[in-house]
């Protein structure tokens, strides 16, 4: 099915065509059009038109009025003020214009895909191996997963990335400890679930890693033994890399049963770590140095910025080779771009990091602008984030001053919830499976929506008590409110959602139709601007719309059978946009709550 025009698209083309009927110059001019709570929609546009003819702006006004077309989408026009337009839309079109919506079989609900879809490589979710994933991973995995949904709604082909810390000289250290104490991960048993077998991966990783430690800081003859491990896992000596291989792979096991729980999909293939750009990195250098991008100085291989400079007023470079011969971050970050540049031939490259690394990134890509890896045809991006914090508003540790660990927090966001849950579970007739899996929907969602309905640049804090309440800004207050409409539906008995557009509408119906009818454009905007925040907003005022309408309109015991149909029509639409939504946002919609 074809996309649906929005009425906002409608009313801007009524208003262009009025225009430039009435002022032939201001043909393409943009009305700036907007939603009102004097009306429908205002435009403000005709208040510049005037300026810039010389013309009275009121004046102009009512001349455009006389040029508009009513009666089909537009109800009403009028001057407002010394030059306003307020527009109040036919009750006929708002209803028609959601039935085009909701006829869409292939449940877009009428969205149109983006004028020029590109492929977007997003880099996100980066843990590091042999390392156990705390709250600072959160948000990367969250906000690059719904932004990944998001591009991949609107039409953008998407190519996954997650740069997993995998290299390095703590390899060596425990690759040495390894060899000498080959059996330290193996598991137990064999683990029925991925949950179990990730946390004993991560108990083998973590016990191997403080024994290792402990030997490396107390043995001078290990670290010495540790250090030439170094030497031969960066030589590719092939019987320390399947040792690495192990930490990996073991590894993996413990990724997987997080991304499990936070109900993302990760997929193998996608993962390619540091260590995937080993074979460029040589190269990267020899490019850099031969095009002059990067100079020697003091033996390293630097890039300087004129207008980057430190505390004593010198210039910071961006290391790319250390005098000793080792790559750093910034070699590897750069090869990276130049495979997903030539190799995954990528136009946008998303990077969804903390905010503290903006220098970094913003080095490496001047530097891979300088070298004409980055040109007009592609541009890099950091979709940078703000620090998780505590009640108090410093950041998120345990009591102990921990960083507290993901699995810990994921559990208890979802043991709060399954508490809530089961509070409500005798009311609409949950099973003990059903108590479980919305307990595990509803925390999880609950600590999603937290981090996704805040701008991500932002700071904001983790507060599980909030989070799962029922009232507020929270995913549980969206989630119950799809719950309600199902539970309405089911009640419904013969009676069935059909669009009257014959029928006058109350405002609490218009209001909830005419936010409806913006949904698509809401969606392309949010993932044009990489602003998942914004549709979390859209989602709220959406419930918060459907709870008005509730108060206001009942749907069931409505006056007459056409008005029952057409508000189940209303209300199974807006379900379905709330369903939509949500899982734009990697959030699940249980049918009961």
């Amino acid at each position: 099915m074809a996309s649906v025009t929005s009425l906002s698209d409608s009313v801007q083309q009524h208003l262009a065509s009025a225009l430039s009927a009435t002022l032939p110059e201001a043909a393409g001019a943009d009305p700036l059009l907007r939603r009102s709570d004097r009306a429908d929609y205002q435009a403000n546009g005709i208040l510049a038109l005037a300026k810039k003819a010389k013309a009275n702006p009121r004046e102009l006004a009512v001349q455009v009025v006389s040029q508009v077309v009513t009666g089909d989408v537009i109800e009403e026009i009028e001057v407002s003020g010394p030059g306003f337009l307020n527009i109040t839309i036919a009750d006929r079109a708002i209803i028609e214009n959601l039935a085009a919506r909701y006829a869409d079989e292939a449940g877009r609900l009428g969205v149109p895909y983006a004028e020029q879809p590109g492929t977007t490589v997003i880099d996100y979710a980066q843990p590091n191996v042999a390392k156990e994933m705390h709250v600072g991973h959160l948000r990367s995995a969250v906000i690059g997963d719904a932004v990944v949904q998001l591009l991949e709604f609107t039409g953008e082909s998407v190519v996954r990335r997650h740069h997993i810390g995998d290299w390095g000289t703590q390899f060596g250290m425990l690759i040495q400890y390894l060899d000498e104490h080959p059996h330290e991960l193996d598991h137990k048993a064999s683990a029925a679930d991925t949950a179990a077998s990730g946390e004993e991966a991560m108990s083998n990783l973590d016990r191997l890693y403080k024994a290792a430690r402990k030997k490396f800081d107390a043995d001078e003859e290990f670290k010495t033994r540790s250090r030439r491990r170094v030497v031969d896992l960066q030589a590719g000596e092939p019987h320390t890399l399947a040792m690495w291989q192990k930490f990996v792979d073991e590894s993996k096991i413990y990724f997987f049963s997080v991304f499990e729980k936070l109900d993302m999909e990760i997929r193998d293939p996608d993962i390619v770590g540091e260590s995937g750009y080993n074979d460029m990195l040589a190269e990267t250098c020899r490019l850099l140095e031969e095009s002059g991008v990067a100079v020697r100085s003091e033996g390293a291989l630097c890039v300087f910025f004129e207008d980057i400079k430190g505390p004593d007023g010198n210039p910071v470079p961006l290391i790319v080779q250390k005098s000793d011969g080792g790559y750093g971050y910034a070699a590897t970050d750069l090869s990276a771009i130049r495979d997903r540049v030539f190799n995954l031939k990528a136009n946008s490259l998303l990077y969804v990091v903390d905010a503290r690394q903006a220098l970094h990134f913003r080095m490496v890509f001047e530097t891979a602008r300088r070298a004409g890896w980055l040109n007009g045809d592609v541009k890099a991006f950091q979709l940078a984030f703000g620090t998780v914090l505590g009640k108090d508003g410093k950041p998120f540790k345990t009591r102990e001053g921990e960083t507290v660990k993901l699995q810990d927090l994921l559990d208890e966001a979802v043991d709060r919830a399954t508490a809530v849950v089961r509070e409500k579970a005798e009311k609409v007739g949950l099973t003990e499976q059903e108590i479980t899996e919305n307990g595990r929907y509803v925390g999880i969602g609950a600590v999603k929506y937290a981090d996704l309905s805040t701008s991500a640049v932002r700071d904001y804090k983790f507060d599980l008590d909030q989070m799962v309440s029922l009232n507020g800004d929270t995913s549980v207050y969206l989630q119950y409110a799809y719950a309600r409409i199902q539970s309405i539906l089911r009640k419904a008995g013969e009676a069935r959602p059909v669009a009257h557009p014959e029928l006058g509408l109350a405002p609490a119906e218009r209001a909830l139709g005419l936010h409806l009818d913006q949904f698509g454009e809401n969606v392309l905007e949010v993932a044009a601007s990489y602003e998942p925040h914004k549709l979390a907003s859209y989602l709220y005022q959406l419930a918060t719309l459907l709870t008005s309408f509730y108060d206001q309109c009942p749907v069931l015991k409505a006056e007459t059978p056409e008005q029952v149909e057409n508000r189940l029509f209303l209300v199974d639409l807006t379900a379905r946009t709330l369903h939509r939504g949500m899982a734009l946002l990697g959030i699940r919609t249980p049918e009961k709550l």
